[in-house]
């Protein structure tokens, strides 16, 4: 199967789309440009509706329970925003001269877990952090560069992408309560580089390959099932999206590729559709809870 192009906007660096059931809108990133985009899905394409700036580079977003409010990882803090731009933020996390914020999603009970990248050079390192106050879980501290995450169906499988050494990592996870096992591979790809993911109804993960063109489709115990190709080397994150969620959305970046590359994939940064045969599942929402003890003040 091939992705169709759904944009005519090219992005820089196209990540952490994500589907908000309640307004039927996709949300996405434009990480390097700053940019929290929204965008209507009309049939396979998307057209973009609203564009909100940021003062740094933003990592990921993530519904809340506050319609109109939107929690974005921000270079190195969390920032609460809303349709004009930012509300509140957290005090910086760790030191943004080195590092920033990179993907991040929400977990089965409403708190927001998200990962961490070396801004130069390489690293063992980057974490994978756990907000539902300022007070901060430790779930990794040793990856290269933390990306994709996801939890299936019933939210007792917790996976983890970490990017340079190729590996997704999978985990017990407790749905209700703090306990997080230790992790395990889950798979290793040979060629690309796994970047963001999502899971399907069936507990089926939507791997994008950085580097590979494309999308893989894994089953629950690790076997690459399907595949869909991707006119674009620097495939970044999927979603599933539309009222019955059987639309994936992929995001792309035109960053790091040669003249060459971009005239060879001239689409690369354009966000992708294609329709697989199967469902997606509800993205969560920040709980209402955690955006009180992460912004106080408001």
């Amino acid at each position: 199967m091939k992705a169709t192009p759904a944009s005519e906007r090219a992005f820089v660096l196209g990540e952490g789309p994500l589907w908000d059931d309640r307004t039927q809108a996709l949300l996405w990133v434009d990480i390097q440009s700053r940019q929290v985009h929204r965008g209507t899905l009309i049939g396979e394409r998307i057209e973009p509706s609203a564009t909100i700036g940021l003062p740094a580079t933003v990592g990921a977003v993530a519904l809340t329970e506050r319609d109109d409010r939107w929690l974005a990882a921000v270079h190195d803090r969390l920032m609460l925003i809303g349709p004009t731009g930012p509300l509140a933020h957290t005090p910086p996390w760790f030191d943004g001269a080195v590092r920033r914020f990179n993907d991040g999603q929400v977990d089965p009970t409403g708190r927001f877990v998200v990962g961490t990248l070396r801004l130069e050079g390489g690293s063992t390192t980057e974490k994978l952090l756990r907000a539902d106050s300022r007070e901060v879980t430790v779930i990794d501290d040793d990856l290269t560069l933390s990306n994709g995450l996801a939890w299936s169906a019933d939210g007792s499988r917790f996976y983890s992408i970490d990017t340079i050494s190729r590996t997704i990592r999978v985990r017990s996870y407790d749905p209700i309560g703090d306990a997080i096992g230790d992790w395990s591979v889950f798979a290793t790809l040979d060629r690309g580089y796994p970047d963001g993911m999502c899971i399907d109804a069936d507990d089926h993960l939507w791997v994008a390959v950085w580097g590979g063109g494309a999308v893989l489709r894994f089953s629950p115990e690790g076997a690459i099932v399907d595949r869909i190709e991707v006119a674009a080397p620097h495939t970044s994150s999927v979603t599933f999206a539309g009222p019955e969620l059987d639309v994936l959305v992929i995001t792309t970046a035109r960053e790091e590729l040669t003249a060459q590359q971009l005239r060879e994939f001239p689409r690369s940064g354009c966000l992708f559709t294609a329709t697989p045969g199967v469902h997606g599942v509800p993205v969560r929402r920040v709980a209402a809870s955690v955006i009180d003890r992460l912004f106080p003040t408001l």
